[in-house]
């Protein structure tokens, strides 16, 4: 589709649908905030296995008005009755993947809530309609969705209330297929009249911890009723003359901060794009960045040191002098510290700008629904471990480590980049090659997002896109990388608008690896 430009609005994300009720919402008068949370909403109807009622949300926001940055976490906790020492005893060494142990409370819904109840100019059940509405008469499948839909139909009929609601006959609905959910339209026809309130003090909490006793899960009301979004303050570098925004942990955000300033060493312009030298060096920053995130990372009021330590200027400058230029590196251990996803990029314009995330992680997180409300679990709790002493093992009434993490990139005060993708872990990678790509190569939005990537998997080993050149796959051997294959979907599917500063004119783009667009008026 190339690059999207208009003046006015713009809404990018992974589904045309939900990228077409954000703009309307835009164009009636609405914010970009406002514009967000629908988007959101519809995506959970149109896009069940990547995002939905049942997950968590990060947001950034650039106030117009105050001209402050600011950061919402809405993300879940544990259970309070939440015991590694009982995974430990039953021979486990991981939090499950899926089940009702792999969930924790969904924060979504509240985090709607809260960004409108600050920041928006219309009322959430007005923004939900779209979404009730497509929920209920039902959607055409998209063919990418459809693909997706149906390598995880095994997963669905591991539980009941899931195969009921999410497959048609025993199987994922066909490409053009029309697909209803009348249990989560009502459902969020609850949320639409009775808030959050509905969601986590009512019959939605309620029919959750129904659901959690009946599969020997430990969620009481108590966990529903002491959720609660938190404005947070964003963790940022400077990088090339542009500040780089992220959300603080529990979010791996900080580890593309790092991975950006350990690179901000070298003269990447002088390097040709994504030949071996240039890939060498992205590669070896994000295993040094990576160690930092597998030792430290987990939900900040646990954490042994400061987001501000761990991208300090002295402390990078040490990773980088421990960076081979020449050599691949099998292990990084950490530095020491002195003392299933969908993204959404909205602009309006008055000037605010939203970098919005939500997630059910894996796709169809838990594999739980939860009956007669159509709604499907996240699996977020798989990202604790079970390690005796680390700060993200799991316990009670805690935040895990996440992947989530919605970019923004500043010049001058001003936004110029809200960027963001899905792809779990490997978001931190692909983040920072866009922003490379936009800051040090001046590519447009859509050159940015369209080009080939890499996606380190451990040690010496990295995949990359066929697009790649013969001589960058020779020259990154020769330096003792193992070029592996990659699934398609390994490489993340991100979304972004770029500002003009001078025009204002924004530009947006989605990634042509998957079914989203960008919309502008």
């Amino acid at each position: 589709m190339g690059t999207v430009m208009g003046r006015k609005g713009m809404v990018a994300c992974s589904q045309r649908l939900a990228s077409l009720v954000g703009v309307q919402v835009l164009s009636e008068g609405g914010n970009a905030v406002d514009a967000a949370v629908a988007t959101a909403a519809m995506l959970g109807v149109l896009e069940p296995m990547s995002i939905g009622i049942g997950g968590d949300a990060f947001a950034l926001l650039y106030v117009a008005e105050t001209g402050e940055v600011k950061a919402l976490d809405a993300s879940g906790r544990s259970p309070y009755e939440a015991d590694a020492a009982a995974f430990r005893a039953q021979g486990l060494y991981e939090v499950p993947q899926t089940g009702i142990h792999s969930v924790t409370v969904p924060g979504a819904v509240h985090g709607w809530e809260v960004l409108l109840a600050e920041h928006g100019t219309r009322a959430l059940g007005e923004l939900l309609e779209p979404a009730v509405r497509y929920a209920e008469e039902g959607f055409p499948v998209s063919a990418f969705t459809s693909h997706e839909w149906r390598n995880l139909e095994d997963k669905l009929k591991k539980n009941q209330e899931a195969a009921a609601g999410y497959l048609v006959d025993g199987r994922a609905p066909g490409a053009g297929e029309v697909f209803r959910q009348p249990d989560l339209a009502r459902t969020m026809r609850g949320i639409a009249e009775g808030g959050a309130a509905f969601f986590y003090r009512g019959e939605v909490a309620e029919k959750l911890v129904r659901c959690s006793r009946k599969l020997g899960g430990a969620f009481t009301m108590r966990d529903l009723e002491d959720h609660a979004s938190e404005w947070v303050d964003p963790v940022h570098v400077s990088y090339r003359g542009h500040e780089v925004y992220q959300l603080p942990p529990a979010t791996q955000g900080f580890v593309a901060l790092e991975m950006l300033k350990i690179l901000e060493g070298y003269d990447l312009r002088s390097l040709e794009h994504n030949g071996a030298d240039y890939l060498h060096l992205f590669i070896e920053a994000k295993k040094h960045a990576f160690a930092d995130r597998e030792r430290y990372l987990a939900d900040r009021d646990s954490m042994t040191v400061g987001c501000d330590d761990l991208v300090g200027e002295a402390r990078v400058a040490a990773m980088r002098n421990g960076l081979s230029t020449a050599w691949a590196a099998e292990d990084v251990a950490a530095a020491p510290v002195p003392g299933d996803t969908e993204y959404i990029a909205v602009a309006d314009g008055r000037g605010n700008r939203v970098s919005f995330i939500q997630s059910l992680f894996m796709g169809f997180g838990s594999g739980v629904a939860v009956e007669d409300t159509g709604m499907i679990l996240q699996n977020r709790g798989h990202m604790f471990n079970l390690e005796v002493g680390h700060p993200n093992c799991l316990g009670p009434h805690k935040r895990c480590a996440h992947t989530l993490m919605p970019g923004m990139v500043c010049k001058g005060g001003e936004p110029v980049l809200v960027v963001g993708l899905k792809g779990g872990h490997v978001q931190a990678q692909v983040q920072s090659q866009i922003i490379a790509n936009v800051v040090d190569f001046g590519m447009t939005v859509h050159e940015a997002l369209a080009a080939p990537r890499f996606n380190h998997l451990s040690g010496a080993d990295v995949s990359l896109e066929p697009e790649f050149s013969g001589d960058a796959v020779s020259g990154l051997e020769a330096r003792g990388h193992r070029v592996v294959s990659g699934a398609p979907e390994s490489f993340g599917g991100a979304n972004a608008v770029a500002i003009e500063p001078g025009s204002g004119v924004f530009m947006g783009a989605s990634d042509p690896r998957k079914d989203g667009c960008a919309i502008g008026f």
